[in-house]
């Protein structure tokens, strides 16, 4: 059997102007985790330590979920997105990815009421919990991909 090589370490965003859903994928490329949310009421802040981040964990890739209207339209919520990973990809100096997150909330919200969480007890993990959706989704057609 070959041995692939080592993965690309990934992280993914959920960008929220109060959190900022996320999640980074293990070192063989496999499983997406949540990490802790970071505060998104300071952009730049944000940008910083998720720059910081991504040098301490060796990250690639950022994975920025673009949210989109009901109907696939820009919204006010996707031309933030798109400033912040323009923002982020100039501080970090790592490649950025722009990603539909399209129902990617409502998966989260499905996977912690299965773990025994009520809505309320979700409100600080669903931010992480989405962007690990929307990492596990890449990776997964990443290794597809490489088949």
């Amino acid at each position: 059997m070959l041995n692939p090589g080592p993965a690309m370490r990934a992280a993914a965003v959920d960008y929220g102007t109060v959190r900022i859903g996320l999640a980074i994928a293990d070192e063989l490329g496999l499983l997406a985790h949540p990490r802790p949310f970071v505060d998104g009421q300071d952009p730049q802040k944000a940008v910083r330590e998720l720059s910081e981040f991504a040098k301490a964990e060796g990250i690639e890739v950022f994975l920025v979920g673009l949210p989109r209207g009901l109907k696939g339209q820009d919204s006010a919520s996707t031309k933030r997105a798109r400033r912040f990973a323009e923002r982020l990809a100039a501080e970090s100096g790592v490649r950025v990815e722009l990603r539909d997150e399209w129902l990617s909330t409502r998966e989260a919200e499905a996977r912690l009421r299965e773990q025994g969480l009520k809505a309320r007890d979700q409100k600080t993990r669903i931010d992480s919990a989405a962007a690990a959706v929307l990492l596990q989704s890449y990776l997964d057609a990443e290794r597809e991909r490489e088949r």
